[in-house]
């Protein structure tokens, strides 16, 4: 936030508090409302938790009826009522915020107000709280649990599954990045309502909780096999099977429904750094779009393009709903197998799954850093280098 409005705010007479609730919290308000939606959407979202502790969510309701009970219809019901709900939380932040702007100045680096005493001690313990309690604590509780048994993390089955939750994250993200891109340049070169909307729809589907968009891809899906394995034997005398829900196909589907807008959005905010005459210098040398893309806009955006396929990479591989749902038989990853674990209280087995999921998703957070580090560090005249250089090509 920008200094000088609170600044303003102090030479109105506001004490510190003041300016806080009337200024700071105001202004704060998109970022809170963001907050808030995306971990009441979690929340709606989570299954592994509820069905350890035997909560009975529309999550545990939409697995119970699909696959204790048979019956899909019930299930699709469930889903149904669930997406209604995760709709009306984003409808009801939008209503709210209405056409209220919350543009500001350029901010100025605010000075530092050192605490001294009692209050730089509460400081410390408040914001010590969150990383202790939320991630310390856990993990070494769970290293703990590992260290008397060691033996559960050296088994063929675990590296499997590593290799499973692996493999598929990387199918994931790369498939992710490159959607997102051809999304987000379309848009950009098109300028046209029928693909800005077609790419405001995709990205929807990170508000969808994982159980719905399982069960709204195993329902078509299942028909769509069905028929395909009933043409291909009538026809070739050929048994297929299942080609598309007894593959991995579907659990790529799904992962690309759920995590396409975390790779979009990145993507679309990288795009918008480049400025229009780059392009333009690109295309006037004999470039084609595609190849525009691929030798301007790719190198000068491939921070974005790295942080996209982080992220993705990162989500795909703890989510749980959509691939325990969607899996192939004897395909398991580390996200199924700490759940599976962990509801039969072998917690070794579970601690040792769930130490590779973090570990997982902290080393390409550790590299991402690195990598922003160091392009921060780089010289200014980098980019426009590369521009030069890409164009020339």
């Amino acid at each position: 936030q920008s200094l000088s409005l609170l600044e303003a705010a102090r030479l109105l007479g506001s004490g510190v508090w003041g300016v806080f609730l009337r200024v700071g919290l105001p202004l704060a308000r998109p970022a809170i409302a963001a907050g808030t939606s995306l971990a009441l959407m979690e929340v709606l979202a989570d299954f592994g938790a509820v069905s350890y502790f035997s909560v009975n969510t529309f999550t545990t309701g939409i697995y119970r009826a699909w696959y204790s009970m048979g019956d899909s219809a019930a299930a699709a019901q469930l889903a149904l009522i669930l997406l209604s709900f995760v709709a009306l939380l984003v409808f009801l932040e939008r209503q709210n915020r209405s056409r209220a702007r919350y543009d500001q100045s350029a901010p100025r680096p605010n000075r530092l107000h050192e605490l001294r005493g009692w209050r730089a001690w509460l400081v410390v313990v408040l914001c010590a709280i969150p990383p202790l309690v939320g991630f310390f604590l856990p993990m070494g509780i769970l290293g703990h649990v590992i260290w008397t048994e060691p033996a559960s993390l050296f088994t063929s089955r675990f590296f499997t599954l590593a290799g499973n939750s692996l493999s598929l994250a990387l199918i994931a993200a790369s498939a992710a990045v490159m959607l997102a891109a051809l999304m987000a340049y379309a848009a950009r070169l098109a300028h046209s309502p029928a693909v800005t909307l077609a790419n405001r729809i995709a990205g929807l589907g990170y508000a969808i909780p994982g159980a719905v968009i399982a069960v709204g891809i195993l329902v078509p899906l299942g028909r769509l096999d069905n028929v395909l394995a009933t043409w291909l034997e009538d026809a070739a005398g050929i048994k297929v099977g299942l080609l598309l829900t007894g593959t991995l196909f579907a659990v790529i589907y799904a992962y690309q429904v759920r995590f396409l807008a975390i790779a979009q959005q990145t993507l679309e905010a990288g795009l918008a750094k480049i400025k229009p005459s780059m392009e333009d210098a690109a295309r006037s040398l004999g470039l084609s779009p595609a190849r525009t893309l691929v030798r301007v806009h790719a190198p000068l955006m491939w921070g974005s393009l790295l942080t996209a396929g982080l992220m993705v990479f990162v989500d795909v591989m703890k989510e749980l709903p959509a691939t325990f749902a969607l899996r192939p038989f004897n395909f398991d990853t580390l996200a199924v197998q700490a759940y599976n674990m962990a509801k039969d209280e072998r917690l070794p087995e579970a601690a040792a799954a769930s130490l590779i999921i973090v570990a997982a998703g902290l080393i390409p957070i550790a590299l991402l850093a690195r990598a922003t580090s160091a392009k921060r560090a780089a010289p200014a005249m980098a980019a426009p280098v590369m521009v030069t250089e890409a164009t020339a090509q």
